[in-house]
């Protein structure tokens, strides 16, 4: 199955997808960790797939404190970093580096697991269904 052209990622992009400065894009594209390219205007760019590629080997996630065996690939580990309960139900919230998690759970639960603000917690996602976005004025082709 063949995609198309390679999309091209702006260094300021670049930037904002691996959380570090435009600064740090532009040396790495100096000293060969990544290939410089232009875009479409001439602008300093790097290939999607590289820095896709480099953005998972660097990832550096912290040890999920539950270590069992689990089939659920997608886990996030987090700080809590909101509780809200009433008798029955409970809304907890997460902060697993720069995403927000929410899951709902009964009061019950949140007690048993002993969670409380600033806890350490990891939030374990298997779903049959994943949406997939991509940013508008993107063709399919």
């Amino acid at each position: 199955m063949e995609y198309g052209v390679m999309p091209k990622i702006r260094i300021s992009e670049a930037a904002r997808f691996l959380g570090v400065s435009d600064d740090t894009v532009r040396r790495w594209t100096e000293n060969g960790t990544l290939t410089p390219v232009k875009d479409a205007s001439g602008r300093l760019a790097v290939e999607g797939l590289e820095l896709a590629h480099l953005a998972r080997d660097q990832a550096q996630l912290p040890e999920d404190p539950t270590r069992v065996g689990s089939s659920a690939r997608n886990r996030f580990v987090g700080l809590v970093t909101g509780i809200t309960a009433d008798k029955v139900m409970a809304q907890v919230e997460l902060q697993c580096g720069p995403f927000r998690v929410v899951s709902l759970m009964s009061s019950e639960a949140v007690r048993e697991l002993g969670l409380e603000l600033g806890s350490v917690a990891t939030a374990v996602v298997k779903a049959t269904t994943v949406i997939i976005e991509t940013p508008q004025g993107k063709s399919i082709i």
